[in-house]
């Protein structure tokens, strides 16, 4: 067991202080990933936690069950945990809240003047709320503007997507962006942490597949990828004109979701090494900032016929590349590939981080 997951750092302009930060929903799977994340971040530090009642005014380090593979920062560890819905002294602020309380107290915080930087669903596909990834939609920035006014103030939500639907996105935009995306669809092999530490029964997953997930999950992938990869325009979002068909289950892998996809191309069928040019090639504001948490190379190619794999392929750029691979042709659609995205790093609280940054590389915070 190591002792701190230690992230990348680009070079930046950025000088001390760093920004003090607060996680709400500090103790669950996705917290305990913000707090592993902040502790060797460059930019921001970890101040204030926040968490259920039942956790208030114990030490992290007695409230928290961690459960990761890296030891509890001693930092975090001797922080009061603080209840939800108390006043904060940080404006920046993460959520990995549970969707049965992330909306109401997410739009409480925001309309108080914090900048709520969420992976939770409940605010995804609000009218003016970015549904960002930096790579693929900066632009959607935009409507925050718009978001502030409704607020009556400072504060406001950006959000991250689903956790496939990151991956799926990601993998999807430089094909979408160059040779148009008509019709799309993708089946996932989704790991058990992303149901949370108690999720899934071990007695449940183990020898077994289960093609189901609660929350409206094939819906999340359906509709998100949509309002990713279309456009903010005369103060609305305007949805990508494809169409997708999802279909989910869960796997007896512990982190990475991978996913099969089938795509008819607006421009029919299309040179294959052009769409493997176009993959390894695809970069976004992330990288021309040289933001600390951005992958170099967001998406990496694997030419192996048996690769993405989870347990080979899932810590590429310490969690926060997607891995594309098998890209072939496809005998009902143009064309099909593997795609393999880390669910609780690029597809959770990294996502969130990298969200931070870009909002701060352009002085939105």
């Amino acid at each position: 067991m190591t002792e701190t997951l230690t992230l990348p750092t680009q070079t930046d302009a950025r000088r001390a202080p760093r920004i003090p930060v607060a996680v709400l929903g500090a103790t669950g799977s996705v917290g305990q990933r913000f707090v592993q994340l902040l502790a060797t971040h460059p930019w921001f530090r970890l101040h204030e936690v926040v968490a259920s009642e039942r956790s208030s005014g114990k030490s992290y380090g007695e409230a928290a069950d961690w459960r990761l593979d890296t030891l509890l920062p001693n930092d975090a560890a001797a922080l009061e945990v603080k209840s939800l819905g108390c006043d904060l002294e940080s404006r920046l602020v993460f959520s990995g809240l549970d969707s049965s309380v992330a909306g109401e107290a997410e739009d409480d915080y925001a309309n108080r003047g914090c900048v709520v930087v969420t992976n939770s669903r409940n605010h995804r596909m609000d009218a003016d709320v970015p549904l960002l990834i930096p790579e693929v939609n900066a632009e959607h920035l935009e409507a925050i503007e718009k978001q502030r006014k409704r607020r009556g103030g400072k504060g406001y939500i950006v959000t991250n997507p689903n956790c496939s639907t990151i991956g799926l996105a990601l993998a999807i935009a430089p094909i979408e962006r160059r040779f148009g995306i008509d019709q799309l669809h993708v089946t996932t092999m989704q790991a058990i942490s992303g149901a949370g530490y108690a999720g899934v029964s071990s007695y449940a997953i183990l020898d077994n597949v289960i093609p189901y997930i609660g929350g409206g999950e094939e819906e999340k992938i359906e509709t998100e990828p949509r309002k990713i990869l279309g456009r903010w325009e005369d103060g609305r979002f305007i949805d990508a004109p494809f169409r997708i068909s999802a279909q989910v289950n869960r796997v007896p892998t512990i982190d990475g979701h991978l996913m099969t996809i089938s795509m008819k191309l607006r421009s029919g069928s299309a040179d294959l090494d052009e769409i493997r040019d176009a993959l390894r090639s695809f970069t976004g504001e992330p990288q021309r900032l040289g933001l600390p948490t951005a992958p170099k190379q967001p998406i990496h190619y694997a030419v192996e016929p048996d690769r993405p794999q989870p347990r080979l392929d899932r810590d590429r750029e310490h969690g926060m590349a997607v891995t594309v691979g098998r890209l072939r042709p496809c005998p009902l659609f143009d064309i099909r590939m593997v795609a393999l995205v880390h669910n609780t790093i690029r597809g959770a609280a990294g996502a969130a981080l990298l969200n931070a940054e870009l909002l701060e590389a352009k002085g939105m915070l």
